[in-house]
């Protein structure tokens, strides 16, 4: 039985734009995808710490170097710049792959530069 478990996340990045009129998803700095093990079209959770919304999107690539976080489409209306947000992927494991994975947690600045990885 595959259970699902946390994969990897940003944590407190700085939402920097929201797009009403692009057609969907989140742009998230190159640098922080590879540093969180996150993937172009992946699924992702966004969870906004300053008004308590949470919902679902897919990655597209943004910039390297850039802090780029930017809702694009409709969850450009649960976000304002300036918000804190968290961006969760999961994964689904075997009991056997339980045992020893370990989440990649990517700690940013107010700026969205990579403060730690944990």
């Amino acid at each position: 039985m595959l259970q699902e478990f946390l994969f990897s996340k940003i944590h407190r990045a700085t939402v920097t734009d929201a797009n009403l009129n692009y057609v969907g998803s989140i742009t998230i700095d190159e640098t922080l995808l590879k540093a969180a093990n996150m993937r172009e079209w992946q699924k992702v959770d966004i969870l906004d710490v300053d008004n308590g919304e949470r919902f679902q999107t897919y990655i597209i690539k943004g910039e390297p170097d850039s802090g780029c976080i930017c809702l694009n489409g409709a969850a450009a209306r649960k976000v304002q710049p300036g918000d804190k947000v968290i961006i969760i992927t999961y994964a689904s494991l075997t009991p056997e792959e339980i045992k020893t994975h370990k989440p990649t947690v990517v700690i940013v600045d107010e700026k969205n530069k990579i403060k730690e990885v944990k």
